[in-house]
């Protein structure tokens, strides 16, 4: 059934976007996923920071952005720094340094009301993905292309692979949380 394939495809990226999503939530630790999706202003664009350096954590609690152009410095800099990631980079002309402070609960509380956010975001593209194989059965049912029976067995079918993605959702969420409230 092409259908059900769709539908758990859209499920899938869904799921990936939201394993993405999780990463560049920040905990106490360094990760590189933390910067990577970051927006620069670079070449008179915007550029995902990934695509103008190597970003990597040879600490615990430290980052460093190694610009491939030495003249981008300064706006990857301002970009780290004007982020919502409430980091505090330096850099020494050819390297920038962005220590991770760790995190205090009030902050931790704030990341956890963010990550139910992105959640429900995909929760609610899991739900998009359910109604777009839902309209197709039923039109597909409604011209007599589908036995009827057939049909309520698929949406029955759509139903139970919306829940098992909801429900992995959930444990990633559950996971970062706990992820992000240790201490």
């Amino acid at each position: 059934m092409t259908t059900l394939k769709e539908t758990r495809a859209r499920m899938d990226k869904a799921l990936e976007a939201m394993r993405r999503e999780f990463a560049s939530v920040r905990t106490g630790k360094a990760s590189p996923a933390l910067l990577e999706h970051l927006r620069v202003e670079a070449y008179e664009t915007q550029m995902p920071l990934e695509q103008l350096s190597s970003i990597s954590a040879p600490e615990p609690r430290l980052l460093i952005v190694q610009p491939w152009d030495k003249n981008l410095v300064g706006a990857i800099e301002k970009a780290i720094r004007s982020s919502d990631l409430g980091l505090n980079p330096s850099n020494d002309g050819n390297v920038i340094h962005v220590p991770i402070p760790p995190l205090n609960e009030e902050r931790r509380q704030e990341l956890v009301k963010v990550l139910h956010k992105m959640a429900e975001e995909g929760r609610v593209s899991l739900r998009t993905a359910r109604r777009l194989a839902n309209e197709e059965i039923k039109s597909r049912m409604k011209s007599g292309e589908f036995p009827e029976d057939e049909g309520h067995r698929v949406l029955e079918e759509i139903q139970e692979l919306t829940d098992a993605y909801v429900e992995k959702i959930d444990a990633l969420l559950k996971s970062k949380e706990q992820e992000v409230l240790e201490v």
